[in-house]
């Protein structure tokens, strides 16, 4: 890592003014997954194959700005795996993407099934334990067009592509996540079919999933668990999916509409994951819910983030919980946990209060196996590179990795082998 890129630290690592969270922290289980996350869309570029770069490109208005090269990840993931292990990291979930795979249908390009086995070879190679997601929110274009996931035949297209994935998860890959936040692409169908019954694009709102989406990601995720683990004789490969959890909390009075509000979008996607090897649990803000079964908005004196939302990391404390009561005894993982800010002060804040629910949680015999947070790198946040997540900035002319101190102090976290207390 570059001197030069590397914030000021005290001789243990931390960052000057930072407090050391890992002087009275918790020692955390053996084999605990320390990590970042990322997505291959946000950050790789040209992924001019997939039905988002078409949706960025079409001129009508509903994306801010498109990917183009994002951060040019594609090309300089050696770098950025440099520093997340020069950091002190020890997992990178990063995910591979279907529209270079099989950029035609039927067609898979042996470059790019060997460049992502390069990533995995890489990342083993400098001491990262890789979590490869096989699907993260984007598309082969051809399988848009197609009708996507409710078409006919969609699943067996879907088993198709991760069968041919063998060779880059087959081996030396122990965490393989299959479909990243469902219950959102469930949701994001049910925008796109009430915008075109409307003639528009929907603006306000969350409508309930699509239910015919809902059903055929299940199928998909089941057909992928069953498909990828037969990849490994001795069972090596641990296989999930992870969920966007909103942490619905009831306002007085609002319990039994809050549990009807939450079921269709949340808690049939954790329910479908009761036989998985683990499951991932994605959190960042709270949605309130009134008697009525409505969202109401975070208090007026509420900070927000760059997104919008409240800042709250107590949120995955609830998040864990929720997971847990529904899914049983399956193996908790933290797979994104973050905060868009323009202030690394705040990130840390709010990282230090995500892991102090984490603490709690192991604390009363939950069973986390590890905290990958989001995101590695400032990324493309699906329409606007505004939102900044990166524990490592990116110079969007040059493409300079520049590490955050949050980066070195949560890095630090990880060496020390800690997570810390409240």
């Amino acid at each position: 890592m570059p001197a030069t890129n590397a914030p000021t630290t005290t001789p243990d690592g931390i960052p000057d003014g930072i407090p050391d969270c890992a002087a009275e922290g918790l020692p955390f289980p053996e084999g605990f997954l320390w990590g970042a996350s990322t997505a291959a869309h946000q950050i790789e570029g040209n992924n001019v194959n997939s039905d988002w770069w078409q949706l960025e490109h079409s001129g009508d208005g509903r994306i801010a700005e498109p990917s183009l090269d994002a951060a040019d990840s594609y090309h300089r993931w050696p770098e950025d795996m440099d520093l997340l292990a020069q950091l002190g990291f020890t997992d990178y979930r990063f995910s591979i993407e279907w529209a270079r795979i099989e950029p035609a249908p039927g067609h898979f390009s042996r470059a790019e099934l060997a460049h992502y086995r390069r990533m995995v070879d890489g990342a083993l190679e400098r001491g990262l334990r890789p979590m490869v997601t096989l699907h993260h929110f984007t598309l082969p274009r051809w399988f848009a067009d197609r009708g996507g996931w409710t078409a006919e035949g969609a699943i067996d297209l879907w088993e198709r592509y991760v069968r041919a994935t063998a060779p880059v998860i087959g081996t030396d890959v122990r965490h393989v996540c299959t479909i990243n936040e469902p219950n959102m692409i469930a949701v994001a169908d049910a925008i796109r079919k009430l915008g075109a019954a409307a003639g528009e694009t929907p603006t306000a709102g969350t409508p309930l999933p699509d239910k015919a989406t809902t059903d055929a990601l299940i199928q998909a995720h089941h057909r992928a668990t069953a498909v990828i683990r037969s990849f490994s004789a001795s069972g090596d490969i641990r296989v999930g999916w992870s969920i966007a959890n909103q942490v619905y909390q009831p306002l007085p009075g609002a319990e039994a509409a809050t549990a009807a509000y939450s079921h269709p979008r949340e808690d049939v996607f954790i329910e479908a994951a009761r036989d998985d090897d683990w499951i991932g649990v994605q959190s960042y803000t709270r949605t309130r819910i009134d008697p009525d079964g409505h969202p109401v908005p975070a208090p007026a004196e509420a900070e927000r983030t760059l997104t919008g939302w409240e800042f709250y990391p107590q949120a995955l404390g609830h998040a864990l919980r929720h997971t847990a009561r529904i899914v049983g005894a399956v193996p908790l993982i933290v797979t994104e946990n973050g905060i868009a800010t323009s202030d690394d002060t705040r990130r840390i804040a709010y990282t230090t209060g995500a892991l102090q629910e984490v603490t709690a949680a192991l604390e009363d015999g939950l069973d986390v196996h590890g905290y990958l947070h989001w995101s590695a790198l400032d990324n493309y946040e699906w329409g606007s590179y505004k939102p900044t997540f990166g524990l490592i900035e990116i110079n969007p002319d040059t493409f300079e990795r520049t590490p955050r101190p949050s980066a070195v102090w949560l890095g630090g976290l990880a060496r020390a082998g800690v997570l810390p207390r409240a």
